[in-house]
């Protein structure tokens, strides 16, 4: 009888060590987040991925795009990790997975992340006027339109919200709208701010004194917002605004390859900008103007633009996305709460018609899409995303458990339609939930 309770306890305890094993293992691949597996593994065909490597050779080998680097995560594992072409077409320097890109307005995302973890620090709440942080967004102005080039400047109706900023409903532009003579006469247009010798936070105060397109919560305009939102973290925080963002995003992600301004350790991966011309792709200037090879590493170094000052690579940002897609979690650490999550990744717009794009809104940061129908390109209700200026993109898809990450370097891109193919060859790879 003792022999035989002692034989069942011995295999009850191989038994709970097996399942205790099992768990481990469990959470080693959980802490190991986008390991590269095969494509198979998490639902996708590497056959049918072998479509989107051939075109995307075919577009660098047409001379379309002087290289890219694409990267697609699901179920938190790389399924495909691939670059393409070159970084630097007049060296013959090869385009490499780890190669640092430009990633322009990929940077709003970052930073309005930012902007919430100060919310849940109950430091701000969005709903409070920016001019409660910087007083100098306590009255504000808009310029209306008249006739024949003229137009009058009147006073907001109301004060702009840290919400306004988010959503980008302030009636802030880049300075090339109605007024644009007073912005350019301020220094202040475009969205290049790498060049500036003076704080974002002086840039933005004298930003304050100038009138906006629109009046805040009226209409969709996209602008310097997120640049405003970067001097309130510094303001609110009372820290550098990359040194904000390091603690409390960066290093918890180990995205160590992101910077406003590249170490010179790291000068040697950073990709070219090139331009579509009728002639083929012309290297764009270096240093300095609006595309700014060279103010990224010799630059002054004291404008961290919170709208489109990050270099980064894909792999890096892909870890940003799939804490978005965890719910505000990666490899363990709690970046964001659930509930943060979901307020940035819905519609805020309500009646403020979303201008670019149909069956999609505009969430905290992010925009969302609403109709599949409408918008009529393969994805899901629910993705949320969005680009930069040098031609990157990068969505969320929540229902495929799903990021994407696409990092090439071309201003403007004319007669190239990577964006579309990206998207239908992905969509097309997926074979099982």
């Amino acid at each position: 009888m003792r022999q035989n309770v002692a034989r069942i306890g011995t295999r009850q305890l191989k038994q709970c060590m097996i399942l205790l094993l099992a768990f481990s293992v469990h959470l080693t691949i959980l802490a190991q987040q986008l390991a590269r597996v095969p494509a198979y593994s998490v639902g996708m065909s590497t056959e049918r991925l072998e479509l989107l490597s051939s075109t995307f050779h075919d577009y660098v080998d047409q001379g379309k795009l002087p290289g890219a680097v694409i990267l697609v995560a699901r179920k938190g594992r790389v399924a495909y990790f691939e670059s393409f072409g070159e970084r630097d077409l007049e060296s013959n320097a090869q385009m490499q997975v780890n190669s640092i890109f430009r990633i322009a307005s990929q940077t709003k995302a970052i930073v309005s992340v930012g902007v919430m973890i100060l919310q849940e620090h109950g430091k701000l709440l969005i709903s409070d006027p920016v001019g409660k942080y910087i007083p100098a967004f306590s009255e504000t102005t808009v310029a209306v339109p008249g006739k024949d080039d003229t137009y009058e400047i009147v006073k907001a109706e109301r004060p702009i919200t840290i919400r306004d900023l988010l959503t980008h409903t302030a009636g802030i532009g880049y300075g090339y709208g109605t007024g644009s003579d007073l912005w350019k006469k301020a220094g202040i247009q475009g969205w290049y701010f790498a060049d500036l010798d003076e704080p974002v936070l002086e840039t933005v105060t004298r930003m304050a004194a100038l009138p906006f397109e629109a009046q805040p919560g009226a209409q969709y305009v996209y602008g310097y917002n997120t640049d405003i939102l970067g001097a309130l973290i510094e303001v609110v925080s009372g820290m550098p605004l990359d040194s904000f963002l390091r603690e409390h995003i960066l290093d918890p992600l180990d995205m160590q390859d992101t910077h406003f301004y590249l170490p010179k350790s790291k000068a040697d991966r950073l990709a070219a900008v090139y331009s579509s011309t009728e002639n083929g792709l012309k290297r764009a200037p270096d240093p300095g103007g609006m595309v700014g090879q060279g103010a990224y590493v010799d630059g002054p170094r004291k404008s961290f633009s919170g709208g489109a000052g990050y270099l980064s690579t894909a792999m890096d940002y892909a870890k940003f996305l799939q804490m978005m897609l965890n719910e505000g979690t990666y490899n363990g650490k709690r970046i964001l709460s659930r509930k943060s999550v979901e307020l940035m990744t819905v519609n805020h717009l309500g009646d403020v018609e979303f201008p670019w794009r149909k069956g999609v809104g505009f969430g905290l940061g992010f925009s969302v899409v609403e109709d599949l129908g409408r918008r009529g390109v393969p994805g899901s209700v629910g993705e949320y995303g969005w680009g930069g200026a040098y031609h990157s993109t990068y969505w969320v898809d929540p229902e495929e458990d799903l990021v994407v990450v696409y990092f090439t370097q071309l201003i403007p891109a004319n007669g190239v339609d990577d964006h579309q193919k990206l998207r239908a060859l992905i969509y097309q790879a997926l074979i099982s939930e």
